[in-house]
């Protein structure tokens, strides 16, 4: 007995992987029966490919429809499989006289036989391009996204009327409203620039440095003193996004979501989450469907933490992992999924709950328990894996006045410098997997881009007496060679390493 076959996607996390939908028809009563781990959206699939097919103008087969969805201990999640589905049934009962087993097909089917747009759409076909398929079948909506993906031919149908007959089925093509998705945010430019904040030179020049060398940034100041600005500004200092970073951003927005559209940005990302942000929605997670968090849609850009000792010290210690490997990886019984987690934090912190700790205006009400209580919500494990460490201050009126005297270098000057620091690095690192400073692993830095043991001498006096652990003395190498690719200088000397020694200091 022929068995009718379609492919399609199933994602876990941004990874997915390729589902060979197989449809028999036997000679008992009339049923339907989906097996292969569907999780519940995808067991209501009957209804909606059995109205479907009805009102495309096609049959329903009439006789016991068993549709198996291999690999069987791969779990599959959402309605994405309602056009496989259906062309699969179709092709069982000899309605679809074409090869369907070769064609990717993704799509949640309307009762009246339309195709819905659907989230993911980039990430499933990116991942049946890299199993070897050429060819998609898409909503008509998700073409242009689906196009994003280089070498592959996607074939937008606003129907499963339309894939019938793109399939070989002699149907009379019947004009339909295509569904459409939103129309994607514009890629508008950052409000804001570098050249607006006054005062605090110390700390703009550790901005441009955590830019130029990738590094996290922790900053510490009482209210008002310009952190959040400091921060926002983060993302107009770095370098346009490659074609590949870019496509793996555009991968997590679709995962969540966010229309795409049929162009990728350069732009990297900004995510700020509010302080009452759960674990789940820092890194993902979800109980049937796994979605990425904040963290991993910052990927290739900024996460930004204001107020970060506000955050629950179990969302604040989801970061140490990632901080680490580049990668975010949740555990649930049934699967795992991994979303890259490769982004630049950077936290704002007051340095009291009143803020005022340290400030030379104004006066700290805190007792000094709940002050010292205050800044431990950030843990020391996570703080050491911060390079760059920056107290900033309120602006005085001098520093106003001094301003319109010797005016803040502009962002686009100063992602000038940035990017020829960047290049320096990745010139530097050529033929190795790291392209920025702080990648470099420790045994690197000590071993081929070991420095003199004179240069050396103030960090090992650091160590020896317990100011800085062992990975806060690889962050102040990787620091210093950041600071060298700025000054355009060969390798780090006595002045970058002590430099970078006043970057990582302590803040209180």
């Amino acid at each position: 007995m022929a068995v009718g076959r379609a492919r399609s996607v199933a994602l876990l996390g941004l990874s997915g992987a390729l589902v060979d939908v197989e449809a028999e028809l036997s000679n008992q009563s009339p049923g339907f029966k989906l097996i292969g781990l569907p999780d519940s959206a995808l067991r209501e699939a009957e209804q909606r490919v059995r109205a479907a097919i009805g009102n495309s103008g096609l049959e329903w087969p009439k006789r016991k429809l068993t549709v198996n969805l291999s690999p069987a201990d791969l779990p599959k999640q959402g309605s994405g499989f309602d056009l496989a589905i259906a062309v699969a049934a179709l092709a069982t009962s000899g309605q679809l006289p074409g090869e369907t087993g070769r064609v990717a097909h993704l799509g949640e089917l309307a009762l009246d036989g339309r195709l819905r747009p659907m989230r993911g759409v980039l990430p499933a076909v990116l991942a049946a391009a890299r199993s070897g398929v050429s060819t998609v079948l898409v909503p008509a909506a998700n073409q242009d996204e689906a196009a994003l993906v280089p070498g592959i031919r996607a074939v937008g149908v606003a129907s499963l009327r339309d894939a019938a007959i793109w399939h070989g089925a002699e149907l009379e093509e019947l004009p339909v409203d295509a569904l459409l998705a939103p129309n994607p945010p514009g890629d508008a430019e950052p409000e804001g620039d570098l050249a607006d904040i006054v005062g605090n030179a110390e700390a703009v020049e550790a901005v441009i440095t955590a830019a130029a060398g990738g590094h996290h940034l922790l900053l510490v100041g009482p209210p008002g003193a310009g952190k959040t600005m400091l921060a926002s500004r983060m993302p107009t200092l770095l370098p346009p996004l490659d074609e590949d970073a870019a496509l793996e951003v555009a991968s997590l927005r679709s995962l969540c979501g966010v229309p795409v559209g049929g162009a990728l940005t350069a732009r990297p990302p900004f995510e700020s989450p509010h302080h009452t942000a759960t674990p789940a929605a820092m890194v993902g997670g979800g109980s049937a469907i796994i979605r990425p968090g904040a963290a991993a849609r910052a990927s290739h850009g900024v996460l930004f933490l204001d107020e970060a000792p506000e955050f629950s010290s179990a969302t604040l210690e989801t970061l140490r992992q990632p901080l680490e490997s580049g990668e975010i990886r949740i555990a649930r019984a049934a699967a795992m999924a991994s979303f890259p987690g490769r982004f630049q934090l950077v936290l704002a912190a007051n340095p009291c709950p009143c803020g005022e700790w340290g400030s030379r205006d104004r006066e700290c009400t805190c007792p000094s328990a709940v002050r010292l209580r205050y800044l431990k919500r950030l843990s020391g494990p996570l703080l050491d894996r911060i390079d760059i460490r920056v107290r900033v201050s309120r602006v005085t009126a001098v520093q106003l006045r001094m301003r319109e005297d010797r005016p803040t270098s502009t962002s686009a000057q100063a992602r000038n410098r940035v990017i020829r620091a960047r290049r320096r690095a990745r010139e530097r690192l050529a033929g190795t997997a790291w392209t920025t400073n702080a990648a470099v692993p420790g045994s690197a830095l000590r071993g081929p881009l070991a420095l003199p043991r004179e240069v050396l001498a103030p960090v090992d006096r650091a160590l020896e007496r317990g100011g800085i652990t062992m990975r806060g003395y690889d962050r102040i190498l990787r620091i210093a060679w950041t600071l060298a690719d700025l000054d355009e200088a060969d390798r780090p000397g006595a002045d970058q390493i002590g430099r970078a020694l006043l970057l990582r200091r302590p803040v209180p």
